[in-house]
This record gives structure tokens, sequence and C-alpha cells, in this order.
């Protein structure tokens, strides 16, 4: 750690991956709901489970940006965080706002959240993904706001790099983007066409370029190559991530009741979304080969290669395995879009927060370079646990969907959903049977950063 103010990061990067832990732990409880309905119910019902669920997955997200930007900003630019003060402060503002939102949903009826929340006054509630109460969107925009003033203060008093630049015009687009959960309008098609404009312009636009930054940080950082030629990679895949991100939405308005050309766009630009994927993972192994050093964190440098190939596969190849218009007039809705959606998130934004994580932690905690080699081993196996579990998990809900399609849309005598649900439980099983080697994965993960102590002969990170 070269800057005092970086250890703000510390904070973020523990809450996230508590959160995450809470994450997994109430998708377990939904994937044993889908088997036996009424396990854990009324204490947990399934939709309650399903909102912890998605809404801490968006939390923790949004803390490890935070804590990479916290982290990141101050060596980019070579100087001390403007406000390290205030970067404490949101921290515990945002997780109270986190924890009570959490509660809120576990402890009373969400009809009575709203009405304690007084939603009536600006109605933003109710809308899968943006469940939070109107008072944590807000408080969640004054966060963001905070976030940018700090690192924008940063970047303005020090030095300007295209990492912190990019990364900066990420997070400013998704606190732009997410203003429009605040726009609840009566009209259903202009709903859902706007609520898109949160949560794919998010995590299928602005979450790439901070995805690209981090990305890129952590190869200069542990590579050793030339920052001009990684600069030159992250210009050209975030430039067609924001092309085919931007207009790729259309293929979220195929059958809301917008015009038909959508069917157009949206197929040809969601087509082309794999190419800045691919870009990632071809960037990513050419700096690793290319590198000039051998870093002694292995264990970042392989997070980092992961998250380009996964990333590649769930967002790009199982996303264009249902984009087309022609195709997902049968696939939408269905478990296909679920197989497409984990491995996608857990390629694209898991893997490159755990590995920022995994690169500023040890240094956050004294450790020079690298955590010692008995903990990077343990690490490398909680990688292969997640990862392998996760590509189980995408191939049974893959094969539910498949079978699902067939039976309910295709077959000469269609069933009705819950008819199919019963023929496709044994898919459900072999998913929550992976997702349980997903948690053993993450408590390995976790339990790695507790194992060994400073090894005295890594060197200092550059």
């Amino acid at each position: 750690m070269k800057y005092q103010s970086q250890s703000v990061a510390k904070l973020y990067f523990i809450a996230a991956i508590a959160l995450f832990a809470a994450q997994i732990l109430f998708g377990l409880i939904m994937g044993l709901q889908y088997v036996v309905g009424d396990f854990l119910f009324p204490e947990i019902p399934f939709n309650v489970a399903r909102m912890v669920h998605t809404n801490t997955l968006i939390v923790w997200m949004l803390m490890a940006f935070m804590g990479a930007g916290y982290y990141m900003i101050p060596e980019e630019t070579e100087t001390e965080l403007f406000a390290p003060w205030l970067a404490n402060l949101m921290f515990w503002i945002f997780l109270a706002a986190a924890g009570a939102t959490v509660a809120g949903y576990l402890l009373v009826p969400y009809a009575t959240l709203a009405d304690l929340t007084m939603n009536e006054l600006l109605p933003t509630m109710g809308r899968e993904f943006l469940e939070q109460p109107t008072i944590t969107k807000i408080g969640i925009v004054i966060v963001a706001l905070s976030f940018l003033f700090n690192i924008g203060m940063t970047i303005l008093k020090g030095r300007k790099t295209v990492v912190n630049l990019v990364f900066l015009l990420g997070m400013v687009g998704l606190a732009v983007f997410f203003l429009f959960a605040f726009y609840n309008p009566v009209n259903v098609v202009l709903d859902k066409f706007f609520w898109w404009w949160v949560v794919h312009l998010w995590v299928e636009g602005v979450w790439e370029l901070i995805l690209g930054a981090i990305l890129a940080f952590v190869l200069i950082k542990t590579t050793g190559v030339d920052r001009e030629v990684i600069e030159k990679w992250l210009y050209i895949i975030i430039a067609m991530s924001l092309i085919t991100g931007i207009i790729g939405t259309g293929h979220h308005f195929f059958w809301i009741g917008t015009p038909e050309y959508w069917q157009w766009w949206g197929s040809i630009f969601s087509a082309m979304e794999p190419i800045p994927f691919f870009m990632m993972t071809v960037f990513a192994f050419n700096m690793v080969n290319k590198r000039r050093r051998e870093h002694p964190n292995k264990v970042a440098i392989l997070w980092a290669l992961g998250t380009a190939v996964m990333a590649f596969l769930g967002a790009g190849v199982w996303g264009f395995l249902h984009t087309l218009s022609p195709v997902n007039y049968y696939t939408h809705g269905t478990q296909i879009t679920a197989a497409h959606g984990h491995m996608a998130f857990y390629g694209a934004y898991v893997m490159i927060n755990l590995t920022i994580i995994s690169y500023a932690m040890p240094l956050l905690r004294g450790r020079n370079a690298a955590n010692p080699p008995k903990s990077q081993i343990l690490e490398m196996w909680s990688f292969w646990l997640m990862t392998i579990s996760m590509v189980f998990i995408t191939l049974f809900l893959t094969g539910a969907g498949i079978l699902q399609v067939y039976l309910q849309r295709i077959a000469e005598s269609p069933q009705s959903f819950m008819a199919v649900q019963d023929q496709i439980a044994l898919f459900y099983w072999l998913r929550e049977g992976a997702g349980l080697v997903f948690l053993i994965g993450l408590i390995v993960y976790i339990s790695s950063f507790f194992v060994g102590q400073s090894d005295p002969e890594a060197v200092a990170a550059d």
C-alpha cells in the first residue's frame, strides 16, 4: 500500500464479502424452495428470499466497486484521496441502509414496508431488482454522488490516466442510470422500457467500463507490461462495450409492446455483444504472456484470467444463445435466462471484484505483495470450486430451460407451467448440489485470508 488513504478500501472489501456470503445463503434457500415449496414458509417466503438474494448482489457489487475505486484511484493519480473521512462516513451510511433494508424485507410484509417508508410520496417500489424502499434508493444516490465527488476531486488534483478516467466514466454512468429507478410510470410498457435503462445499461453497459478499468489496473501491476499497450486495448474494449451494450438494450424490448424495429436492432447489436468479451479474453492472456516479471501474487493473476474467460462464456456465449428475437420468442422468461444470468454475473462482476480484493487485501494488511504460499493455494482451491460449480449450475439450468421450452412452448400439446416444473425438478436438485459446492468454495476463499504469516521473501508490489 503506497498511500495511507487507500486503507479505506479495506472496510468496503470486508463488507462486500460478508454480503456475498449472505447472497449465496439466500440463493440456496431459494434453490431448495424450487423443489420443497414450503421450506422456511412462512418465515422466509420465496419472494422475500429472492429480493434478499438479488438486492444483496447489487449492494455488494457496489461496495466492491467503491472499494476498488478507493484503492486504485490514489495509486493511479499518485496522490492521497481527497476526503478519506467522507469515504468512511459513506461506508457506514451505506452499510446501515443495506442492513435496514434487508431487515425490512425479512421482518415485515412488503406492502407494510412500503407504508412504513412512505412510498406513496414518491412511488418507486415493487419492481424486480429495484424493490428497495424509496428512502434506500435516495441513500444509494447520496452515497454514489459522494463517491464520485471524492474520486473526481482526487483525479483533478493528481495524475490523469486512462484507467482512472474509464473507471470514473463507468461510475458516473452507474449513478446516472440508477436515477431511472425513480421513474415509475403507470403505463406498463413505458415502465418496462425505462426499467431496462437501469438494469441493462448497468450490467451490459457502464459496469463493463468498471470491469475493464479494474482488469487493466491489476494487469499493469502484476505483469509489468507497458501502460500504453494496456491502455490501447482498454480503449478498444470499452468502445465496443458501449456501442453494442447501449443499442443492444433492444433485446429486452422484443415483447413488451415496443415498435417492431427493435427486433432488428436488438438482435443485431446483441449478437455483437460477445465481441468485447472475446477481446477482453485475448487481452488478458496476451498481457500475461508478455509479462516482464513474475509477480508473487499468483492467485490474483488467476482471478484476472478467470474473469476474462468466464465473462466471455457467461455474458458472451450464453447471452448469444438466446438473444436473437426468433430464438428469444421461445426462450424468454425461462431457465435459459437464469443460466445466462448466473454465469454472466459471476464471470464478469463477481470474479473481477474477487480479483481486485485478492490483489489489494494482502497490501492493505501489510503483507508486501502477496499472501503467503499456503494462503494462495487455498485461494486457488476456492477459485476452482466456485468456478467449476458455477459452470455446473449454468449447465443444469440450461438443461432445465431447454426442456422447459420444449414441454411448455413447442410440443404438440404444450403443458402448463407447474406441470413442467415438476418434470424438470431433477435439474433443480442438481443445481442445489452445485450451489452447496459453491458455498464451500466461498468459505475456503474467506478462510484463505486467515492462513499463514507474511512471506518475508515477497517483493513489494510496484
